[in-house]
């Protein structure tokens, strides 16, 4: 063993074996997605030995050149004093090293766009290089699955953030000598055989523990239920109207709230052939362009999850001539107008420009004329019917990175309102003005995903203050005086030209700008909230244990920490992949022996590496992954090195999930759905369904849908009880797309939900609630 450290004083690395302790062997410590620990005791033996410094650079090889640690300083050396000798006293200097990545430690990690819909390498690498611009050589960090989604939180180190997104990916990551390295765990795999002639059988310990799961609870996030639809009628002077449920995500979170002091590059990304785009006096300056579409862009560097409520504000925009580009873009491909699925299009016009709204590549709606002087407020609003556009993505050891279970995309409509709020600084009242509503419309089947380019200039001559985007709460507020067409009422501050807020009340309140007329009707659609839970049965595995007086039924209730479920059917996805590991018997053990003795093949051993074990005198034959691994430099002249090895298999360590206890009184009267029929048991939920006509004893619902044979919509007063064997709060079951109930009171609610012919029959997951508050006469 060779120990170099560099003290970082202008003499370089220098070689420091000599002053090994040989009476305390040098220790390294590798656990899996952890920095790796060295320790070693240096003897301050003549006059040429320097003191290493907190910061110092420590590098350990063997004589072939191979590197076994790379790392720094992270303490400062404690010291023992030995005695005198025969000349000075002589000290020992205790030293504890890190492996390289605890200097992306040292830097802060920015609150930054979640990754959506990014690689698990993609995201690595990108905190990497935020963190250390093209410090790492990250040539061996591979992609694997995709994360749906990753918040990075400013509060947690990199190598918090590594090991979260390793955990997510079931991948392994270290880093040696500034190179880092993430692999699925398993990549390279090692056999640990009895009937090979290196293999010491005193040095295995194992140990065994029945972890037989059958059936399985999982508890996740808070996700949205029922698809909730509220009635109102205004009065003339009432401001708020009460919601019937809290709506999911009922709070504002801003995602990004860009000023430009900067052009930042972890935000942004321009291809700008021209010189185009600047910043100056804390504006984005864009001066002109190459006259053709998509060849001057200001690109977000994360895509946008069209999910829930999404408010993208482009900014406060001066126009300083006339200009041709499109402003705000969301493509679903290439940044050109024809993948455009919404933005503002800003063609010349008589000197000054004009603004019309772009969707799915097409210009609609009415135009806009600028006036100069005039500064523009562009909003763009996405009401998605679905909150999350993609399932959470699980693993076990049967499917490891490249074969998650879960990630299906999610398919919905979204609503799209673009809206341009006009300020004349020489006119007040123009600061609360309503917005013009260029665009109001549904985009069906819309993308999951979408580029967002801020800036698409063919000839773009404007100044914009700021960008945000803010994930708003999740209601959509549309009203029709009598007569007339609903129209969609913007939500947000008074300041941002909207007319009416969402409240945690729950309520809905209107600005006294936009007081709603006397017999104004008034239409909330939203989704309310509940807890993500699923029950889920491996019916073979309780047959194969039941015997006299034991019903074979082997429970429990998990809370999956990470990767959070956030719907049921995340939930029933993690729950399949603790049942992959469950029905088998759960194995780990340690394996000590001397380097010299490894497995065939290898010439060190990391965490995350697979031992493939045949040892049918212990009765194991499995693969382990390992989990620790610590090293014992006992010879250092000869270079024999003692190996204890710690490894697990799926079933007795979890390597891809972060599980605790679950409680179980959220999870009491679940319905147990067997693994075969995961992903078939429920039907679609009426999400079309309305409230068509109303008076003071009935009301007529249109289900959205025409059931099929055998089919039908049952409705409750209550959101519980479905099934044919309850009628306790039922209100009828109905064959037809449309029929009338009753009405007993001016605030009424109705829950619906479609079944099937089946025998059980089959019902949809979540109800449609349907609450009137209308006058009963």
């Amino acid at each position: 063993m060779k120990l170099t450290i560099d003290n970082l004083d202008g003499r370089g690395p220098q070689d420091y074996t000599a002053f090994i302790d040989s009476e305390r062997a040098p220790c390294l410590v590798r656990r899996l997605n952890k920095p790796a620990e060295f320790q070693v005791s240096l003897l301050a033996i003549g006059p040429d030995f320097v003191v290493p410094v907190h910061g110092a650079r420590v590098m350990v090889g063997r004589a072939n050149g191979q590197d076994v640690f790379t790392g720094y300083v992270t303490t400062v050396p404690s010291y023992v004093f030995l005695g005198y000798g025969q000349e000075n006293p002589t000290y020992r200097y205790d030293l504890v090293a890190s492996s390289d990545e605890v200097v992306l430690d040292r830097k802060a990690i920015r609150r930054r766009f979640p990754f959506v819909g990014r690689s698990a390498g993609n995201a690595l690498r990108q905190l990497t290089q935020d963190a250390m611009p093209g410090i790492f050589d990250t040539s061996r960090v591979q992609d694997m699955d995709t994360l749906p989604f990753y918040a990075c939180d400013p509060q947690k180190t990199w190598t918090q953030h590594a090991a979260e997104i390793a955990l997510c990916a079931r991948a392994s990551y270290r880093a040696m000598n500034g190179q880092l390295v993430f692999e699925p765990v398993g990549t390279t795999a090692y056999a640990l055989d009895e009937a090979n002639e290196t293999f010491s059988p005193d040095g295995l310990k194992l140990v065994s523990a029945d972890k037989l799961v059958n059936d399985l609870t999982v508890i996740g996030l808070m996700e949205p239920q029922a698809h909730v639809k509220d009635y109102f009628v205004g009065d003339g002077y009432s401001l708020k109207f009460y919601l019937s449920q809290a709506p999911f995500m009922g709070s504002n979170k801003v995602l990004l709230d860009e000023e430009y002091a900067i052009l930042d590059p972890t935000h942004w990304t321009a291809i700008d052939p021209k010189s185009a785009i600047s910043v100056s006096g804390g504006k984005l300056v864009v001066a002109g362009g190459t006259g053709n579409d998509g060849e001057t862009s200001l690109v977000f560097s994360d895509e946008v999850e069209l999910g829930g409520t999404i408010v993208l504000q482009h900014g406060d925009a001066t126009f300083d001539s006339a200009s041709s580009g499109v402003i705000g873009g969301l493509y679903a491909g290439p940044v050109t107008i024809g993948s455009c699925l919404a933005g503002f299009n800003v063609t010349p016009a008589s000197g000054q420009s004009q603004i019309q709204a772009i969707l799915s590549g097409n210009l609609t709606g009415p135009v806009m004329n600028t006036q100069a002087g005039h500064r523009y407020v562009f909003t763009t609003r996405v009401l998605s019917t679905e909150v999350y556009r993609q399932q959470q993505v699980y693993h076990s050891s049967t499917h490891p990175a490249g074969s998650e279970r879960g990630g299906a995309l999610v398919a919905a409509d979204v609503r799209v309102v673009l809206e341009v709020h006009e300020i004349d600084p020489a006119n007040p009242a123009t600061m609360v003005a309503a917005s013009t509503v260029l665009y109001d419309g549904i985009a069906a089947n819309a993308p999951g995903l979408c580029m967002y380019a801020l800036i698409n200039a063919r000839d773009l001559h404007c100044q914009v203050t700021f960008t945000r985007i803010t994930r708003a709460a999740n209601a959509e507020v549309r009203s029709a005086l009598p007569g007339s067409n609903f129209r969609t009422r913007l939500t947000g501050s008074l300041a941002e030209g909207a007319e009416c807020k969402i409240s945690t009340e729950p309520s809905l309140t209107f600005y006294p700008q936009t007081l709603p007329a006397p017999n104004e009707l008034i239409n909330v659609h939203y989704r309310g909230t509940g807890r993500a839970l699923a029950r889920v049965t491996n019916v073979a595995s309780i047959s194969a244990t039941a015997s006299a007086g034991d019903d074979g039924v082997r429970a429990t209730v998990k809370n999956v920490k990470s990767p959070s479920p956030r719907r049921a059917s995340d939930c029933e996805q993690a729950a399949l992949a603790i049942l992959d590991d469950a029905n088998v018997c759960a194995l780990a053990g340690t394996y000590e022996t001397w380097s010299d003795f490894l497995p065939a093949g290898a010439a060190d051993i990391y965490p995350g590496d697979a031992l493939d074990l045949n040892v049918p005198s212990q009765n194991a034959e499995f693969r382990g992954i390992v989990r620790q691994v610590d090293v014992q430099f006992e010879d250092l002249d000869g270079e024999h090195s003692r190996y204890k090895i710690a490894f697990a298999s799926d079933a007795a360590e979890p390597l891809a999930m972060e599980l605790s206890a679950g409680l179980v009184s959220v999870a009491l009267d679940l319905m147990a759905v067997p693994e075969e029929s995961i992903g078939a048991e429920f039907l679609p939920d009426l999400t079309g369904a309305e409230i068509t006509q109303t008076n003071s004893t009935s009301v007529t619902i249109d289900a959205g849908i025409d059931p099929a044979s055998g089919y039908g919509i049952e409705v409750r007063w209550s959101d519980t009880g479905f099934g044919p064997a309850n009628d306790r709060n039922l209100v009828g079951r109905f064959t037809t797309r449309s029929f009338t109930v009753p009405r007993l009171a001016r605030t009424q609610d109705y829950f619906l939900r479609q079944f099937d012919n089946s025998s059980p029959a089959k019902y949809s997951r979540y109800s449609v609630a349907l609450h009137l508050d209308y006058p009963l006469s």
